[in-house]
């Protein structure tokens, strides 16, 4: 009886980013409510983890991340890998947002993932290892059921499916 399996990860493709980047980017550039202000958005670190947003106030920063979130959904990026939990800095009259991008699947996150697979289809056996969970099957139908069961879910967090075998 042959095997079958893929893996779930929470990651993000970069190139797809440095386009959600160009296009904001170019949107800022265009829009009369961002004319004559500090309004920008860059990579956070050279390893492109994250974005900073610079803006003069805080509806400013609001702004340009709902137009990252629209560059994401048109492009089928996860919005949940932005991660918005820090507090903007404010000083010299700008406001700077750090957004990190969410990536790995921790420990919590890889149980809960694993429960809901292990709840809706027992047959099927999941293994955690380290920042992904490898689902295996006799059945590649078992194994679309479960990926369309973790897509019907609201995780809090982004996931991806790899390595299929």
């Amino acid at each position: 009886m042959a095997n079958f399996s893929f893996d779930v990860v929470s990651d993000y493709d970069k190139g797809e980013m440095t386009n959600v980047l160009d296009q904001t980017r170019k949107e800022l550039d265009s829009r009369y409510d961002f004319k004559g202000t500090s309004a920008s958005i860059d990579w956070l670190d050279g390893e492109k983890n994250g974005f900073k947003i610079i803006g003069d106030s805080q509806y400013q920063l609001d702004s340009i991340v709902e137009i990252v979130r629209k560059k994401l959904a048109s492009r089928e990026q996860s919005q949940k890998l932005l991660d918005t939990s820090k507090e903007p800095i404010t000083g010299n009259l700008k406001m700077t947002w750090d957004i990190s991008f969410q990536k790995g699947l921790d420990q919590e996150k890889a149980k809960k993932i694993t429960a809901k697979i292990r709840e809706v289809l027992p047959k099927i056996k999941t293994q955690i290892q380290g920042e992904e969970i490898r689902v295996t099957s006799g059945s590649k139908d078992d194994l679309q059921q479960a990926m369309q069961t973790l897509r019907e879910q609201d995780f809090d967090f982004p996931i991806n499916f790899t390595n299929f075998r």
